[in-house]
């Protein structure tokens, strides 16, 4: 079913805004996505913040003509649709994790970060990035990992002296 000319109007500008205002923005590629996925996918974004457009190319195209972002433009291809978030690696982590499930019906085409456009390289170098929780659970084990090793010397120290002295 065609869409309407102001149909068309409104998407074009709803993804513009979305080209100017979000900070991460994800090119995806679905061809042969099965609904029930797209769907699986669909309420994972949303549980995480991350919005989900799907858009004819010549619309996307316009849009991003009329949103003059920095850089070269990626290939958009046919299916194709934009994940965003106000975080900037959040949408790229999210696509990034589908995409390990659904490898040969997803695919990522590029991006937009802070502004500028990024390879489909760099959104997956963005998306192996952890969240910030697991960042910080790391550091913890970093820092506490020393004094763990400190307390189990000192207690195998402590068993070598009980030893000799029994």
């Amino acid at each position: 079913m065609p869409i309407s000319k102001n149909k068309k109007k409104e998407l074009v500008s709803e993804l513009e805004a979305v080209f100017k205002n979000s900070k991460g923005a994800v090119f995806v590629g679905f061809k042969g996505l099965k609904v029930n996925d797209a769907n699986k996918m669909r309420k994972g974004f949303r549980s995480q913040g991350v919005n989900y457009i799907v858009a004819k190319k010549t619309l996307m195209n316009r849009a991003l003509d009329v949103a003059k972002i920095e850089g070269k433009k990626p290939e958009i291809t046919a299916e194709v649709a934009v994940a965003y978030s106000a975080d900037n690696l959040t949408s790229a982590r999210e696509v990034g994790s589908f995409l390990k499930i659904n490898k040969n019906m997803l695919s990522i085409l590029g991006g937009i970060f802070e502004g500028k456009f990024i390879t489909r390289e760099e959104v997956a170098t963005y998306a192996s990035i952890p969240d910030q929780k697991t960042l910080y659970a790391q550091i913890v084990n970093i820092i506490n990992s020393p004094i763990q090793r400190f307390v189990m010397a000192m207690s195998e120290i402590a068993k070598k002296k009980e030893q000799t002295a029994a």
